[in-house]
């Protein structure tokens, strides 16, 4: 299992390799589509569209949300194609990583003229090796 940061790196490069190629301008589920494809082909375990569970006040909602990508089942991927990234953007990737346990997440925006100006890293509680 390749540590989170390493992994993180992958996911990175291939998503900086697809905003090379497709630029920006399309809809998220074909960024989503194609990242997926080139993780997988990188022999990463991914998952599409992940439904998951919320657990408030002993009751367990079922499924409550989706993950755009889950790269070998701790590396949460939301992936948005808009103008700009904002602090709603980043908190609904931290509840996911909340409710999921996770400690990492990488969100990307394939929308903006390069792809550094698109990438957010969060954390929740994580501190590395």
């Amino acid at each position: 299992m390749l540590p989170i940061d390493e992994l993180s790196s992958i996911v990175l490069e291939e998503a900086i390799g697809i905003h090379k190629e497709f630029g920006p301008g399309l809809f998220e589920t074909v960024y989503e589509s194609v990242l997926a494809g080139r993780l997988w082909r990188r022999g990463l375990k991914v998952e599409r569209q992940v439904q998951a569970k919320a657990v408030f006040d002993g009751e367990t909602y079922d499924p409550a949300f989706k993950i755009d990508l889950l790269v070998d089942g701790r590396l949460v991927i939301e992936i948005k194609a808009i103008e700009r990234l904002g602090q709603t953007h980043m908190k609904q990737l931290l509840t996911y990583l909340r409710l999921l346990k996770q400690p990492v997440g990488l969100l990307l925006n394939f929308s903006g003229a390069t792809m550094k100006d698109g990438i957010r890293r969060v954390v929740n509680d994580y501190h590395s090796k």
